[in-house]
């Protein structure tokens, strides 16, 4: 069965690898034979989250044909508050609906 494995271990840095692995293989088998736990010693700390198709997963998960494997870097900054930081930062007259207001209109419109 082909396997996809995907790893961005820094901003704009991405790892593909495309692996042709046994029936009922797992999450780790398909890490050790890529050679990306060696390769990327991180991977091993519990610091980083596997997932396939996005949803979390376990090294002993079993793998179907097809899917891909992910391997999560921890966020540095809370989306929620990278986002209010922006609206700060811009000023409400300059972001999101008040950018664009037409003559006349009402505010937020």
């Amino acid at each position: 069965m082909q396997v996809t494995l995907i790893y961005s271990s820094a901003p704009r840095t991405v790892h593909e690898a495309v692996l042709e692995l046994d029936e009922g293989a797992t999450v780790e088998q398909a890490l050790r034979q890529a050679g990306w736990l060696q390769r990327f010693p991180e991977i091993g700390s519990t610091d980083l989250t596997l997932g396939v198709w996005g949803r979390r997963a376990g090294p002993q998960t079993p793998l179907r044909a097809d899917d891909r494997v992910e391997v999560y870097r921890a966020l540095r900054v809370d989306p929620k508050v990278a986002r209010k930081e922006r609206f700060v930062a811009q000023g409400a007259r300059a972001a999101g609906l008040f950018s664009r207001k037409k003559p006349g209109s009402e505010a937020g419109y």
